[in-house]
This record gives structure tokens, C-alpha cells and sequence, in this order.
């Protein structure tokens, strides 16, 4: 273990020595980062998965670092330039970026202006220029080097030539470096510009036809749009401080005097920051501008993905999905209190008259045949007008009638997932379960859907792809097995991120499991081929097993603290069930009597929490939601209407709001709340319920301005203009068809209900 990157990790992220130690040695060990923040609270002081997740990040950059630090000591040393000088300042080198300014007078380079003027011999009329001494006459000294058969003509192509040579050194020079990466980092400006004749073909990028903004406060939604406009080659792009501000400083760190050497050794200075330095400062800063905004953009998809990810469960119901559509009809799926398929379906409740009173007859015959506890309805094309037929059939008031989005349903549904779940169905019948599944268990469901196809980012197409994806892979580990696994009912992917197993493992459970029959208990899972002793340790915990022997098996509390449990049990006289039930008995525990070198008070009041409420799920209560009635399309949303909605992505400019027309509204970020709203996070969430205000409709467009704020109308907090983003638009899925009915109970009543609407129509 590095001990000077423990040191420096700890200073940086405001954390013991100790703290930082305890983590990097149990992450070495193969401990992972759910594991490490639920169940070694005492090696690491409690630290929270934000602060391992941290460390381990940090860990990996100070590694690459170290790895580039080798090669470059080892690539000085084979050519034997390196020096005890050099080394020390290669060792003592704190960023990738001093690292590579220390390297670049030594890295192998191609021909340059600098090095062609070397062949000409010209380096020393370069050293002489260089003292710039007063004494030296600069075109005299240079005829001694005019040199036909080397290609020096006259004495001005040997200055120019010296003066190339200089330029170089300029550019080479560490500390000039470091001095121009922070001017152009605290004074750059990122200027955008329209190419000539791209107006009409880059209409999107509008707003940036002729934009400047400093770029150390840019947003990252601007920087990102801005670089997307350049790579689509509608927009010319540059970083640039004010060349008045960067010529002076290096004026004053190079040119000695204002004599004819000095002035030589000037215009050498301007040459090498317009033609060297500026493009290598603009490069780096580019590259540390798109790596903060790729952050920025990435924590923002993130935290929609847990909160996406973490959405409320129906539970395990009989649900009817139905995927909606106009020509070719809803495709309708019937699932099991565990989801499995039990029949599908097709109906046309807005075809012609007959047909819309077979879907009637179907649908609640369907319902009552399988028992049917909620209908999940997908949110796309006729999805209100599907919604509205349905509640017109009374169902049973215990009947939940709920709008679910299906962004990604159509991925997972052309997905090898949904062709091994369901192999004899075709593409329709794989999105309406995924539609249902969605309601009954967000989280289950969405694990089989890459991140990216689910509808919650910003610019996640711009970013980079492989800090997107280890982000997003870190949530999802993190949603899950905050939530636990039942073991005998999860698919494969969704053990997948259970701590410690993977695919591998996950897809040996599942077969052991077919094979075997449901594991009777978490020791059961040691069975498992190649499951070993140090899988089991990390995933255990995270692992429950309903109804097995030991009731601890369903919980939270992690095997290696079984005997724990059974101490307290025991010298209170009653049985680990008895501890479970009866907060009395509970209330007697004296944790402090059951502290060990290896069991603390933060473990055992962890435990005290799991047996109040063993396997207790983290999410909030499932509630119904149902949008306004009458406003089913676009053309039905006037300005000043209050509307109930729900939040489908947050990003750094606002919010997108479902409010049941098919297109998302966007409550800008000026419009949140009546203070001044820096970060949307704080105000909004993914799946939360709101009510908005309506701004102002633009058909043409298919765009809808919505309002938080309690009055619309009054003038925006000091909040920064910010551009809005195209509200996102629904697809459409072909689906194909036919139905048929049943009797009975409150069938019949419906029934007759739904034939008397149909006589009415």
C-alpha cells in the first residue's frame, strides 16, 4: 500500500489517515464498495459509499499516474538523460499535467521548425540571442551563419531559424506552462461561431451562432452542446484567454531588455504562444473543460437513474400490462403475483365500434379470469385514450389503473435478455411485460435495460462512454443491493449487481436454483459452483431467503453475525423469531454487553434495526397517480392550467414534466422555485409528483414552458439565462391482434355497463 497516496487521499477528501488505510486495504482485498460502507463500519470509521466509491476512484487515478511516472523515468533512463534532478522532479510531480511538462523537453518528438534549425546549425546563434546582452547585433551575428549547402540564404532566415529554436524553448518551459494553464483556466473563453452556410442545417444550435462565455463557469449542458455543434461541423469552436493578457505574462518571464537581442527573443515569445503554446494550453484546456462537464453530465444522470431506479414497488400483484397503440392495437399481457407470463393478448379499444366492444369484453374478462390486482398501461402513442377506455369499464375500485413509462421497454423487448425470458414471443408480448413488471418492481425490471436507453440523461451520447458507464454500473450497484435480492426469485441480471457475485455467479445461482429447487437457506448458496467462501462474504448480506429456517436469513444482518443474534436470544431467554417480534423483548437488549474486536456499536445497531424490521425495503410506499382528465393531447394545454405531472429528467437547466399528452413539458430551471434554484436537484427528483403551472404552448414546435413557482408571473431570481432543450418525444410501437371474453361477479355488472356505453356512443 502506498502510504504517501493514503496521506494525500486523506487530505484531499478531509478524512483520517486511518479511515482512508482501513478502505484501501479492504478494497485491495477484493472487498466491494456496498459490502466495505454496510458491513465494515468499525474498520472505516462508518464511512458512507460516497467516501469508499471516493477513495477507490482516487486510488485508480494516483495508480495511472504512478504507471505514466514509470514509463517516463524508464524511457529517460534507456536514453540516459535521466538526471538526479529530473528524477526528483519526476517523483515529486503531483498531476498527469506537471508530469507530461516536466517530460516534453525529453519526449521523442517529430521534425519541427526547432529541430530543422538545429540541423542548420543554428542552436548557437539561438544561445546568443538568448542572453539577450545588449552588446550583440543580432544580424551581424547572424551572416556567420549563412550557409547555402545547409539552406540558410541570408542572415534573416538565420534569426528566423534561431528564433524558431526559442519559440520552442518557450513552449517547453515547465513553469511558463504552468503559468498559461492558469490563465487560460481562470480567463479563457469558450467562443462559438456558425460556419458559413449552415444556418438552416444547424437551426438547433441557434443559440450559439455567436456565443462567449468564460469557460471556468460555463455550464456543463452549454460546454456539451457546444462541442456536439463543432462535431457535427456547424460550429467552429475556441478556448482562448485574451491574447493581451497572456502575452505580457510571458514577455515578462522571457524578454530581459528592450535591446535588438531582447527584441528578437520577443517576437520568438509571440511566435511561440500563437503557434505553440496557446494551441497546447487550448488542447489541455479543452480536455479538462469536457472532462468537468462529462462529471457534471454524468452525476446528473446518475442521480435520475437511483431515483428512476429506486421508485416505488407495486409488490408483488397480478397485473394486466398493456402496451398501447392506435393501428395496430394494445397488446395486452396477464402476469402472476411473481411475474410470470400467463397470457397475451390483443385489443383495439379505439378501432371501430365492434371492435372496441370486443376490447371491452376482453379486458374484463381477462381481469377476472386471472384474478387481476392493477393494470400497468404504457405512457406512449394512445396511451390516455387506452388509460380512459379502461377506467370507463368499471373495474373494481381495487382495481389500480396505472400510467407507466416505457422509455426503453422497446430495447428490452429486441434484447437477448427478453429473448431468453421469452422465447416463444415475439417483440409486443416482451414490451407489455416489461411494461408490467416496471409497476410490480422498478428496480428488478429496469436492471435488464442498459442505463443509457432509459430516458433520464443529458448528452449521455456526448460523454465519456467509459466514466458513464462505471458511474451508472456503481448505481445500480448500489440501488440494488441497498434494496436486497430475494434469492429464489431474482433473474440473473438483477443478481448481477448483488455485491461480490457478477455474471458468472449470478447465472450458476440461477441454474443451481432450476436444477435444485428454491435454496432453503444463505448456506445453501456455498453449493453453488464456484461460489467460494470470499463470494459468499460479500454477497451474503444482500442475499435473503424468504421463509427459510432461520428468520435471520431474510434480513439484512450478515451471517457472520448469526452468532451475535443467538447470544442476545439466548440471554434473554427466547428464540432469534421472538427477538423479531416483540419489541419488549427488543427494548432489553444492552448492545454494549456484545461489543468485540471485530463487532462494534455500529454493527450492532445496524442488527438492532434489521430485527425491528428484517429485510425492511428502503423505498417509499407505492401511490396511484392519475393525470388531468380531459387533457390527453397537446391541443388540449392552455396557458395558466394547473396540471398534475410527473418529473421524467432533471438536468442542469431543468426539469421534464409527464403531464399526460405524449410530450414532456420542461420547467425551466428559472421557473423551479420561487428563490433562486442553483442546482434543480435540490428542488426536484425523477418520479416525483408535482403540480405546474402552464406557460406557454407552442404547437408547431411540440414544445410546453411549465412553472413550479407559486406565482409564474413574477420576475425570475437571480438565476443565469439558460438554454432550454428540446422536449423529448414518444414512440410508437406495431403491435399485432385479437381477443376474446368470459363471466361472472362483478364482470357481469361491468359488462352490462360497457355495453350501455357502447349503445350510447
Amino acid at each position: 500500500m502506498n502510504q504517501t497516496h493514503i496521506q494525500r487521499i486523506s487530505n484531499e477528501l478531509n478524512l483520517q489517515t486511518r479511515q482512508v488505510a482501513a478502505a484501501a486495504a479492504l478494497l485491495a482485498e477484493g472487498g466491494t464498495v456496498p459490502f466495505i460502507s454496510r458491513y465494515r463500519k468499525e474498520a472505516t470509521g462508518s464511512l458512507d459509499e460516497v467516501a469508499i466509491t471516493a477513495i477507490r476512484d482516487r486510488l485508480e487515478q494516483l495508480d495511472e499516474l504512478d504507471k505514466r511516472r514509470d514509463a517516463i523515468l524508464k524511457s529517460l533512463d534507456e536514453r540516459q538523460l535521466l538526471t538526479d534532478d529530473l528524477k526528483a522532479k519526476i517523483d515529486h510531480a503531483e498531476t498527469l499535467a506537471v508530469l507530461e511538462d516536466i517530460y516534453l523537453p525529453f519526449r521523442p518528438k517529430r521534425r519541427t521548425r526547432a529541430t530543422i534549425a538545429k540541423e542548420k546549425g543554428l542552436e548557437p546563434l539561438a544561445d546568443l540571442l538568448w542572453t539577450q546582452d545588449p552588446a550583440v547585433n543580432p544580424a551581424a551575428q547572424a551572416a556567420h551563419f549563412v550557409n547555402a549547402e545547409k539552406g540558410v540564404a541570408d542572415p534573416q532566415e538565420a534569426l528566423a531559424g534561431a528564433r524558431d529554436i526559442i519559440a520552442e524553448r518557450v513552449n517547453e518551459d515547465a513553469d511558463a506552462r504552468a503559468q498559461m494553464r492558469d490563465l487560460f483556466a481562470e480567463k479563457g473563453l469558450i467562443k462559438s461561431k456558425l460556419i458559413a452556410g449552415k444556418e438552416q442545417e444547424g437551426a438547433k444550435f441557434k443559440d450559439y451562432f455567436d456565443w462567449s462565455e468564460p469557460i471556468a463557469t460555463a455550464p456543463s449542458h452549454r460546454v456539451l452542446a457546444m462541442r456536439r455543434g463543432e462535431n457535427e461541423k456547424v460550429l467552429t469552436l475556441r478556448i482562448e484567454p485574451p491574447e493581451e493578457d497572456a502575452l505580457p505574462l510571458l514577455e515578462k518571464r522571457f524578454v530581459k531588455n528592450p535591446s535588438p537581442a531582447g527584441q528578437q527573443v520577443r517576437l520568438a515569445v509571440h511566435d511561440a504562444y500563437k503557434r505553440l503554446l496557446s494551441l497546447s494550453m487550448e488542447t489541455e484546456i479543452r480536455l479538462d473543460s469536457k472532462r468537468r462537464s462529462d462529471e457534471a453530465a454524468i452525476a446528473v444522470f446518475a442521480q435520475n437513474l437511483r431515483e428512476l431506479l429506486l421508485a416505488p414497488p407495486l409488490g408483488q400483484k397480478r397485473v394486466m400490462g398493456i402496451d398501447p397503440g392506435f393501428r395496430t392495437g394494445c397488446k395486452v399481457v396477464c402476469l402472476d403475483a411473481q411475474g410470470k407470463l400467463l397470457h397475451d393478448d390483443v385489443v383495439f379499444p379505439t378501432g371501430s365500434a365492434h371492435q372496441t366492444e370486443l376490447a371491452g369484453h376482453t379486458l374484463l374478462a381477462l381481469a377476472q379470469r386471472f384474478d387481476i390486482q392493477a393494470v400497468a398501461i404504457g405512457n406512449g402513442t394512445a396511451s390516455r385514450e387506452t388509460e380512459n377506455f379502461v377506467r370507463s369499464l368499471g373495474l373494481p375500485p381495487a382495481i389500480a389503473v396505472v400510467m407507466v413509462s416505457e422509455s426503453g421497454a422497446s430495447v428490452y423487448s429486441a434484447s437477448e435478455t427478453a429473448r431468453d425470458e421469452f422465447p416463444d414471443h415475439d417483440v409486443t408480448v416482451r414490451g407489455a411485460v416489461s411494461i408490467a413488471r416496471r409497476l410490480v418492481d422498478p428496480l428488478a425490471e429496469l436492471v435488464k435495460i442498459d442505463p443509457k436507453s432509459i430516458g433520464v440523461g443529458q448528452y449521455q451520447h456526448d460523454v465519456d462512454q467509459t466514466a458513464l458507464r462505471k458511474s451508472l454500473d456503481d448505481t445500480v450497484v448500489s440501488c440494488v443491493n441497498s434494496v436486497g435480492v430475494e434469492v429464489n426469485t431474482a433473474s440473473k441480471q438483477l443478481l448481477t449487481y448483488v455485491s461480490g457475485l457478477g455474471p458468472t455467479l449470478a447465472e450458476n445461482i440461477v441454474a443451481y436454483r432450476n436444477e435444485h429447487g428454491p435454496f432453503p437457506s444463505r448456506r445453501a448458496l456455498l453449493d453453488v459452483p464456484r461460489l467460494g467462501p470470499k463470494a459468499f462474504e460479500q454477497a451474503a448480506g444482500f442475499l435473503r431467503v424468504r421463509d427459510a429456517q432461520n428468520p435471520l436469513d431474510a434480513s439484512a444482518v450478515h451471517p457472520e453475525s448469526y452468532s451475535v443474534v443467538d447470544a442476545m436470544a439466548a440471554d434473554l431467554g427466547c428464540r432469534v423469531a421472538d427477538l423479531i417480534r416483540d419489541e419488549q423483548i427488543r427494548r432489553k437488549i444492552d448492545v454494549h454487553r456484545y461489543v468485540t474486536d471485530t463487532v462494534g456499536l455500529p454493527t450492532l445497531t445496524d442488527i438492532l434495526a434489521e430485527l425491528a424490521k428484517p429485510g425492511r425495503d428502503p423505498r417509499q410506499q407505492f401511490e396511484a397517480f392519475q393525470f388531468a382528465e380531459g387533457v390527453e393531447k397537446l391541443q388540449d394545454v392552455q396557458p395558466g392550467m394547473k396540471l398534475p405531472g410527473i418529473v421524467t429528467n432533471v438536468t442542469a437547466f431543468g426539469a421534464f414534466v409527464d403531464i399526460g399528452v405524449h410530450q414532456d413539458g420542461l420547467v425551466h430551471i428559472s421557473q423551479l422555485a420561487d428563490r433562486f434554484v442553483k442546482d434543480p436537484n435540490d428542488v426536484v427528483k425523477v418520479q416525483q409528483r408535482v403540480l405546474v403551472t402552464v406557460l406557454e404552448v407552442d404547437l408547431e414546435r411540440k414544445r410546453i414552458a411549465l412553472s413550479l413557482k407559486s406565482d409564474p408571473d413574477a420576475a425570475p431570481a437571480r438565476n443565469e439565462k439558460t438554454r432550454d432543450e428540446k422536449p423529448r418525444q414518444r414512440r410508437d410501437q406495431p403491435r399485432p391482434a385479437q381477443p376474446k371474453p368470459q363471466a361472472g361477479g362483478w364482470f357481469s355488472d361491468a359488462l352490462a355497463k360497457a355495453r350501455q356505453t357502447d349503445k350510447r356512443r
